[in-house]
């Protein structure tokens, strides 16, 4: 089983969930995902953290605020910025993997299935979590329909795993139709508003307490 930290501090969720956290801009729906992440972290499971919005260097660094020391985790990011943005020639290392962009989905699903081996087969860790950052940017890259499809690809292998899945997107930047359809694809969904003083607002569906 898995927890969600602080965020639902008495809920147990089955291994293969797949989570969406929505919300609008600066809501903390990252820092949700990353404290669920962290929490995991700190009790051994694996980490494996997709994004598309910033480098890998930026992602591993704010991670490493959220768990302490990130060097005694088990940590995989799939970077699907950098080579988009051609800072240099990158290589992949024991700990970031590179696709070529946010629109390059096989490569992106490749670079997953790749840790998820070496996490399970190699490492021997049994639970995982996996952290999709973010969606928003996919849909900012390709039509709805590709990224629905990508999306149920990407959360079979989570089930398959057992692993846990987080997937954060920005809510207000996509029509109701767009969210509906792609709600379809999710166990459970962490709903964040704004609340008062600097503490979100948190709604959910799906989870059994």
């Amino acid at each position: 089983m898995y927890d969600l930290a602080d965020v639902l501090p008495d809920t147990e969720i089955d291994p293969g969930t797949n989570v969406l956290v929505a919300g609008p801009p600066l809501t903390g729906k990252r820092k949700i995902a990353l404290d669920v992440l962290a929490s995991g972290a700190q009790r051994g499971d694996g980490t494996i953290i997709v994004t598309t919005k910033d480098s890998a260097d930026k992602v591993l660094s704010e991670f490493t605020g959220v768990v302490g020391d990130a060097d005694d985790v088990s940590v995989g990011i799939v970077d699907c910025v950098t080579k988009q943005r051609g800072i240099g020639s990158v290589e992949d290392d024991p700990r970031i993997k590179y696709a070529s962009s946010p629109v390059d989905m096989t490569g992106i699903g490749i670079k997953l299935s790749e840790f998820l081996q070496e996490f399970y087969e190699v490492r021997g860790l049994s639970q995982n979590r996996i952290m999709l950052h973010s969606v928003s940017t996919l849909l900012m890259y390709s039509n709805l329909q590709t990224v629905f499809r990508f999306l149920h690809v990407f959360t079979g292998r989570v089930q398959s795993a057992d692993a846990l899945g987080i997937y954060v997107i920005d809510s207000t930047a996509h029509d109701d139709q767009t969210m509906n359809t792609l709600k379809q694809l999710f166990d459970a969904i962490i709903e964040v508003e704004e609340g008062e003083g600097s503490e979100p607002k948190i709604r959910t569906a799906g989870f059994s307490s």
